[in-house]
């Protein structure tokens, strides 16, 4: 019974996981062009502090955890928020700005190497064992990505400095979300989901009002369109805090390698959104690599769930 209800826990956790990711390839291709005409660390700072400010209506007692956190939990919720909220968020933001919104496929290269950076420290630092079959289907899942983000051509970057600057950005947004992701589920071993959620968007809200007041950015409020706060509000409640909460939720019910993989559920998403809403088309091969992906993330979270019953413990 005990093994069962496991089994079905580590599922809900993949499933709030992927459905998280899915939100946010929703926000990348249609919530946040619409606040193209502001600055980026203006709009990332937004899209804390609006979601924080909800959050302290219903969550104000989380604010008693900060007489009993412990210099490393401070530590480690302050990475979190730099390297998740403010370092990823500005990057892919920043990447999704240079290039229009028109060439997501520079900008999901974020997705194809996170898996990396977040498997190599999930071992160094949760001390994750790496199995044979991890090593398998995330390989296969990642090789999809590319084919599903590329096709069968190579990436070009000689189209321009912005497209340039564009990967590299996508390169600094993998590297900060899987640190994230490891650094969260560390910190997710002592706290509830909510408790490091309300911390994470504090945390982030606070790192970047100081950017913001000291470049003068906060000015932008006076250029904010009634639209702007339409959208503001939106991405708030859905792929902002909405998204985060569902993600934090499932990372407390699965190993960090297991979360970093369904994840690409939002290139996946992304791809989809962008031929329902900006009519841009799947070629023959991108089709395969995302049926791929699929059965990658489906066969890792199975391989997930199987335990040898001898070591399950109550």
């Amino acid at each position: 019974m005990h093994q069962l209800a496991e089994h079905r826990s580590k599922i809900i956790g993949a499933t709030a996981i992927s459905f998280s990711a899915i939100l946010w390839g929703l926000d990348g291709v249609v919530l946040t062009p619409r606040l193209y005409n502001l600055n980026v660390a203006y709009v990332v700072f937004m899209l804390h502090m609006i979601p924080f400010a909800i959050m302290n209506a219903f969550l104000f007692r989380q604010y008693k955890y900060i007489h009993s956190f412990s210099a490393s939990d401070y530590l480690l919720l302050f990475l979190v928020a730099l390297f998740g909220g403010a370092l990823g968020t500005l990057s892919v933001v920043k990447a999704l700005f240079l290039v229009e919104f028109k060439k997501l496929t520079v900008v999901i290269l974020l997705q194809k190497l996170q898996p990396v950076f977040a498997i190599a420290l999930a071992t160094i630092i949760l001390k994750e064992k790496l199995k044979k079959y991890y090593l398998i289907w995330a390989s296969v899942a990642i090789v999809a990505s590319y084919f599903l983000t590329f096709g069968t051509r190579l990436p070009n970057i000689g189209t321009g400095s912005n497209t340039i600057y564009a990967a590299l950005f996508s390169l600094l947004a993998a590297l900060s979300f899987g640190s994230s992701t490891v650094l969260s589920k560390k910190i997710l071993e002592k706290y509830s989901f909510h408790t490091v959620t309300f911390y994470r968007y504090g945390f982030t809200s606070a790192l970047l009002l100081i950017y913001v007041l000291f470049t003068g950015l906060i000015s932008q409020i006076s250029v904010t369109t009634p639209l702007n706060w339409l959208f503001f509000m939106i991405i708030a409640i859905t792929s902002g805090s909405g998204a985060i909460f569902l993600y934090y939720y499932g990372l407390k019910k699965v190993k960090a390698i297991i979360a970093t993989i369904c994840e690409l559920f939002f290139p996946v998403s992304a791809i989809i959104f962008d031929y329902l809403f900006n009519d841009q088309f799947l070629t023959p091969v991108q089709w395969i690599s995302a049926a791929l992906l699929i059965f990658a993330i489906v066969n890792l979270n199975i391989r997930n769930t199987r335990k040898n019953p001898k070591k399950v413990v109550s």
